[in-house]
């Protein structure tokens, strides 16, 4: 097995975790190989048993790997998909962060989850992605134009409402008064969206949601729509420019620039382990049935 190591950095106590996901890999015969910066955090903070190769941004995804571990929380998974792109390479979270939606391996799980990997005692679970194209082009997204959890466009320097024109299929949906506005994943429904009042949807829904951020409008309301749907927007307000955002990477943009969100031409692959399930993280991370009544 051949397996690539990305992380972004670590807690203090987390330096014995990723320890032990390297030692217990190396002990199980696995060839690993770890993001360069990762590898330069880790290497003497941690201390590694042997000198390790390693793989930056600009290399290619080798097809050969077998898997990608993203150590850290789900922010650092969603980094993560910007070295895999579109090259199928399956992922799995070590969850070294806080709630861990993505990263659903616990850290006190790190050696049984590697028999598991080993054994082959999981599944691949495909994600939708969201693309974007704009008029005229935002150079900052020229290549990494997707997002696995959402696309935000919100206001930037300002305390005043931005106002978003929406069209779905070229028809003239609304005009968002508010903070700003998210097109969600069913992945990323359990994110921003969810904090703004969205609804949770299952990730194998084909499905989109639109979810205004402190809308002033107050009857507008999340709307779930078909992901074969193209969205275009058109934001305005009282500055000239706004921030639109994929995943964790984001821009400044001119007011009355066109945006096209749409299905992106790729999945994501993200690897569940036999014990895993979409449902059981739910009840697990939102506390579903924790109530003494029941």
């Amino acid at each position: 097995m051949k397996v690539a190591i990305y992380g972004q950095s670590y807690r203090n106590n987390s330096g014995k975790y990723v320890k032990l996901l390297i030692n217990t890999l190396l002990e199980n015969g696995v060839e690993l190989i770890i993001e360069q910066d990762f590898y330069t955090i880790i290497k003497e903070e941690v201390g590694l048993p042997e000198e390790l190769a390693t793989f930056s941004a600009s290399d290619k995804v080798d097809p050969s790997f077998d898997l990608l571990f993203s150590v850290g929380g789900d922010g650092t998974l969603l980094r993560t998909i910007t070295y895999v792109r579109n090259s199928g390479l399956p992922i799995i979270g070590i969850n070294t962060g806080r709630l861990g939606f993505l990263a659903t391996i616990q850290k006190d799980k790190i050696e049984e989850s590697i028999t598991d990997l080993v054994n082959g005692n999981y599944k691949i679970v495909e994600r939708s992605l969201l693309k974007l194209s704009a008029s005229p082009a935002i150079d900052d997204f020229d290549v990494l134009d997707f997002a696995l959890n959402e696309i935000v466009v919100s206001r930037k320097n300002t305390t005043s409402m931005i106002t978003v024109e929406t069209y779905l299929n070229d028809e003239y949906l609304t005009n968002y008064w508010a903070d700003g506005l998210i097109v969600a994943t069913p992945t990323g429904s359990t994110g921003y969206s969810l904090s703004c009042a969205g609804p949770v949807i299952a990730p194998n829904a084909k499905s989109f949601v639109l979810t205004p951020i402190a809308p002033h409008n107050l009857n507008a309301r999340p709307l779930v729509i078909p992901d074969n749907t193209e969205i275009r927007l058109r934001v305005s307000g009282r500055e000239d420019t706004y921030l639109v955002s994929l995943d964790s990477r984001i821009a400044t943009v001119p007011n009355n620039t066109d945006l096209i969100i749409s299905r992106a031409p790729f999945n994501i692959n993200l690897i569940e382990l036999a014990d895993q399930s979409f449902l059981k993280t739910l009840r697990n991370k939102l506390l579903w049935g924790e109530d003494k009544r029941n």
